[in-house]
């Protein structure tokens, strides 16, 4: 097998936080963020419950549950 000595075109994404064009690669880093800054602000938006991925509600928090259902 040979190997194609054709430049390969750079992955680019754009920054959560700020919409940035962010090359995918080893020169960036905090990749998919533009920098450090953008990457924190998104981890503080997840840690205030800000941002969140949908699921099935937790029952043990409402006020339905109980041990004593028998299941």
């Amino acid at each position: 097998m040979s190997q194609s000595n054709t430049p390969t075109t750079p992955i680019i994404v754009k920054c959560p936080t700020c919409k940035k064009e962010v090359e995918w690669g080893e020169q960036s880093p905090y990749r998919p963020f533009c920098t450090k800054r953008c990457q924190l602000i998104d981890l503080g938006e997840w840690a205030e419950e800000e941002k969140s991925i949908p699921g099935a509600p937790d029952l043990s928090d409402s006020d339905g549950w109980s041990e004593d259902m028998g299941h």
